[in-house]
């Protein structure tokens, strides 16, 4: 009988410790301002990525200020449209 409690406090312990809160399988669906928000933290980071690169050596001097204007420009497209949706 002690064999069998242990067993299913056991079964117990770990679906408790392991079962994920929210279905793994069900995907919420992603809005727009989701895609923006995600896509606007990746150009950040290729910007901060780009200044660091720079700082190393590995970009010349024009194509470091082509690419930064490039994604600074990008960045300013998402942050207006994020403050679009934001406001609706």
């Amino acid at each position: 009988m002690g064999i069998v409690a242990s067993i299913v406090l056991l079964i117990g312990v770990f679906a408790f410790t392991f079962w994920p809160e929210e279905n793994p399988f069900i995907q919420r669906a992603r809005s727009r301002l989701d895609f923006l928000q995600e896509r606007r933290e990746a150009v950040f980071a290729n910007l901060r990525d780009l200044n660091f690169e720079y700082k190393a050596g590995k970009y010349p001097e024009e194509d470091y200020a082509a690419q930064r204007n490039m994604l600074e420009d990008e960045a300013a497209v998402l942050v207006r449209e994020i403050d679009t949706l934001e406001r609706v």
